[in-house]
């Protein structure tokens, strides 16, 4: 699972156009949940808007295993490869 999870990392790094920002803030979120497991520490302050969505977006996952986490991080990768296209080698 691992390795699927260090590829699709990689991948998503190639994709032809940037994913919009909810897929990033999902992105950020489970890779988050897999390599660090629950969110910790406080919210970001107000004036720190975009800390305030990675931090909920990470939070949507809190009690989800790393083997989950990676999962659904691997299949969300495969859904942009396909929306997005992959640029050539």
């Amino acid at each position: 699972m691992k390795e699927k999870f260090e590829l699709a990392r990689e991948e998503v790094q190639k994709l032809k156009s940037k994913p919009n920002n909810t897929e990033l803030l999902k992105l950020y979120g489970l890779y988050k949940q897999a390599t660090e497991g629950d969110v910790k520490g406080d919210r970001p302050g107000t004036f720190d808007i975009k800390g305030q969505f990675k931090y909920d977006f990470w939070k949507r996952y809190l009690g989800k295993g790393e083997e989950e986490s990676m999962g659904e991080y691997i299949a969300l990768v495969d859904t942009l490869k396909e929306k997005y296209g992959m640029e050539e080698a």
